[in-house]
């Protein structure tokens, strides 16, 4: 499981990228598209959606099951990853470049700061996903 240092993290397996001018880049974590595995269709939001704090924004499904995805930030989608819609399995072999699920402008930055660091986020799968 593959956690990078250089972003944030939700309880809701979703990372976030800072990138600049209020502008964030998000995805599935690793440890969640393990958890998913294969997936086989992506739903996402069109450009200008608003995007809300622990409300879905989109969903993944994999198998039978669908899964939603929640924002772990509030703001406006500024671009949608085609590619991902196109081929899935992108974030399955590149969860955190080539996967990545959408831009988005945040109304505030605390947004960001409220998220978990990958030391913690570590934590926390350990804590609340892996057997003892």
């Amino acid at each position: 499981m593959l956690v990078l240092d250089e972003l944030r993290y939700s309880e809701d397996h979703i990372w976030v990228r800072y990138e600049e001018n209020h502008t964030v880049t998000l995805g599935i974590t690793d440890f969640a598209q393990l958890q998913f595995g294969p997936l086989n269709y992506v739903e996402l939001p069109n450009e200008g959606d608003e995007i809300v704090t622990c409300e879905p924004f989109g969903s993944v499904e994999c198998g039978r099951l669908f899964n939603d995805l929640y924002a772990p930030v509030c703001g406006s989608v500024v671009s949608v990853n085609q590619e991902v819609i196109d081929n899935p399995t992108l974030v399955n072999f590149s969860p955190y470049k080539q996967g990545w699920i959408i831009r988005a402008k945040l109304y505030g930055i605390q947004d960001v700061d409220l998220l978990m660091s990958s030391d913690d986020y570590e934590e926390y799968i350990l804590t609340n996903h892996l057997p003892t």
